[in-house]
């Protein structure tokens, strides 16, 4: 573990021990009052879903158009931290939404993209585990699949009806609420980076491993 990594893993892990009393600073919302505040895990979450996603796709390419191996073990590790923190976007939303508007789920744009990206890269780690040979170019593509969905995702609340606010909303957050929202997403931002340079380079030294016993093999 590199001191970048051991450095960002410290600080997110500072940030986030210190983010409960961060949150509880902002004020309450006027109409949501208290549970909104599941806000500022849920938003950070998701924005690291959808940058897992298009990293994953990115890499995927380099892999398949540059021939870098390296690329495809970036792309794992992303495929894996999309899923992860899919998770955690589409756990957390609805226990938002139950409280807010009063139901679990609705089948609009947002969620119904979201939930679709989430099987694609389950689909990708499935296919990686079990697809046997040649899955990596056949995960690539399923990857570059799922990264052209995120920018449908980020605009549908412009565009179709839904619960979701737009995306308009962000950046009109007054600063009580502004200041712990971009304290979340940098928490989350840091493990996601830390996350993201560990398990690539476990892919690697996974890839190394298993070309030294298919070379021992044929020897």
């Amino acid at each position: 573990m590199t001191t970048a990594v051991k450095a960002q893993l410290g600080i997110a892990a500072l940030m986030f021990a210190a983010s409960p009393w961060v949150i509880n600073a902002a004020p309450h919302e006027a109409t949501m009052g208290l549970v909104y505040k599941i806000y500022f895990y849920h938003m950070p979450s998701a924005w690291m879903f959808m940058l897992g996603a298009i990293v994953a796709g990115v890499a995927s390419a380099r892999f398949l158009f540059a021939k870098r191996q390296a690329s495809d073990a970036t792309a794992v590790a992303a495929a894996e931290l999309a899923v992860v923190f899919g998770l955690l976007a589409l756990v957390t939303g609805p226990l938002w939404a139950r409280k807010a508007w009063g139901v679990w789920w609705v089948w609009d744009a947002r969620l119904t993209s979201s939930l679709m990206l989430f099987l694609i890269f389950v689909a990708y780690l499935l296919l990686r585990q079990f697809g046997g040979p040649g899955s990596e170019k056949l995960s690539a593509g399923l990857a570059l699949f799922g990264m052209a969905n995120v920018p449908f995702i980020y605009v549908s609340v412009n565009y179709w009806r839904t619960l979701h606010p737009k995306t308009s909303v962000v950046p009109t957050l007054p600063v009580e609420m502004g200041i712990p929202l971009w304290f979340c997403v940098t928490a989350f931002l840091l493990l996601f980076l830390a996350l993201l340079s560990l398990r690539a380079t476990l892919e690697r030294h996974r890839a190394r491993i298993d070309a030294l016993y298919l070379s021992h093999d044929e020897a």
